[in-house]
């Protein structure tokens, strides 16, 4: 005796077994410190965050975060606001983008759109125009810049002659 079955699938039905699914947790009203040799550097605060196990693991800050980076006292040296990151965890590398703000305590304010951060070299960069505005003068760095975690160094990428701007007693002041 022979017995057959048969069982027919549409084509949706059979993409959507052969789909990976990707676990993904969620975490709300984050607060999260970053130390280097025993000492505290950074902390996040973010509205909304994802752990997301694919691949190459990342978390996903999709609605903002907030990093204010300490100086060797503790005190907070500079921050950045951001409306969107993802952090590569196996790279230890966070890339931020859509109206990046850094503020120092000095009054420096660097504007972007678009910018990386390696945890491992402790330097930010991006080759996406950048604007530096500070109480005297305002750099426009068209092909981005390279700074230090706590940007105390900034190296603006291939700066035209004429694009550093100081005010003077004819400018006006924003």
């Amino acid at each position: 005796m022979v017995v057959l079955f048969s069982c027919e699938n549409s084509e949706s039905e059979i993409s959507a077994l052969n789909k990976k699914s990707v676990q993904k947790d969620v975490g709300i009203k984050i607060e999260s410190f970053l130390s280097q040799e025993g000492q505290v550097k950074a902390r996040l605060t973010a509205p909304t965050m994802l752990r997301v196990a694919a691949d190459t693991p990342y978390l996903e800050f999709p609605k903002s975060l907030h990093v204010d980076f300490y100086n060797p006292d503790q005190t907070v040296g500079s921050y950045l606001d951001s409306r969107y990151g993802k952090y590569f965890e196996s790279l230890a590398k966070i890339y931020l983008k859509d109206s990046i703000t850094v503020i120092r305590n000095n009054g420096d304010t660097l504007f972007c759109k678009d910018l990386w951060w390696d945890q491992n070299k402790q330097l930010f960069y991006t080759d996406l125009p950048v604007l530096l505005k500070a109480p005297d003068k305002y750099i426009p760095g068209e092909n981005g810049l390279e700074a230090t975690q706590n940007f105390d160094r900034i190296t603006f990428n291939n700066v035209n002659k004429g694009q550093i701007v100081a005010a003077d007693e004819t400018m006006p002041r924003n």
